[in-house]
């Protein structure tokens, strides 16, 4: 039940990075979201290279946006 919060609740930090169209408010956001996906990672809910994977895209599409 713990691990699936975590999930959950990192999975929809994701989701709203990613719909954001402005730039500020995605760069704000982006540590703590990092911070949660490296924790995921730490407790082995995820692979680590998907950890890093998920960071790229994040930080790809924040790069992007004007």
């Amino acid at each position: 039940m713990h691990n699936k919060y975590y999930a959950k609740t990192t999975r929809n930090a994701i989701r709203a990075i990613r719909n954001t169209k402005d730039k500020a408010t995605a760069e704000a956001n982006a540590p703590k979201v990092f911070a949660m996906i490296d924790k995921l990672a730490k407790i082995g809910l995820i692979h680590k290279n998907k950890a890093s994977n998920l960071k790229s895209g994040i930080q790809v599409y924040i790069n992007k946006l004007s």
